[in-house]
């Protein structure tokens, strides 16, 4: 019998991409969190209160944002109160923003509430238009994702063979 073995197994995923990535997003509160920043709540305690987020897992979580600079602190302060900060998106974290739309926009085409979705994304302004994510080559073509290959790039290493 002739078992064709996919190409992928000849390459090692020790330096993966997307495992070095879900080191940062890989739990629910850190996208809880981004979701918060990303509609305008950037206060820990709006934070808090509005994603139902455990202070300390909050703390956390802004913590290890701004370690991976993908948010910053900005200070402001109420009359009479003390210095405070807001938590604000860097370049790094505005970037995520595509991931954010592909992910409401799968999870209400597989996960659809009855009503409708509880948040869109809409381009702002005086086109209003749903905001959706595609995928696009270099050359502009807007492939499926059956027409999408994942192939060994420049730092990839060959796998080691069990011996």
């Amino acid at each position: 019998m002739n078992e064709q073995v996919p190409e992928a197994m000849s390459w090692s995923t020790e330096n993966c991409t997307i495992s070095r990535t879900m080191e940062i997003l890989g739990d629910k509160w850190t996208f809880h969190v981004l979701r918060e920043l990303f509609v305008g709540v950037r206060r820990f305690e709006d934070i808090r209160t509005r994603a139902g987020v455990p202070r300390q897992v909050l703390t956390d979580r802004l913590a290890a944002l701004i370690e991976r600079g993908l948010i910053r602190r900005h200070p402001y302060r109420l009359p009479g109160q003390r210095e405070r900060y807001e938590y604000r998106l860097t370049q790094a974290g505005l970037d995520l923003y595509p991931v954010l739309v592909a992910m409401i926009q799968w999870g209400d085409q597989y996960l659809p509430l009855d009503g409708g979705p509880p948040i869109e994304a809409r381009h702002r302004g005086d086109c209003n238009a749903h905001v959706t994510v595609v995928l696009r080559c270099e050359a502009g073509h807007e492939p499926t994702p059956r027409d999408v290959v994942l192939r060994p790039g420049p730092t990839a290493k060959p796998r080691a063979l069990a011996g």
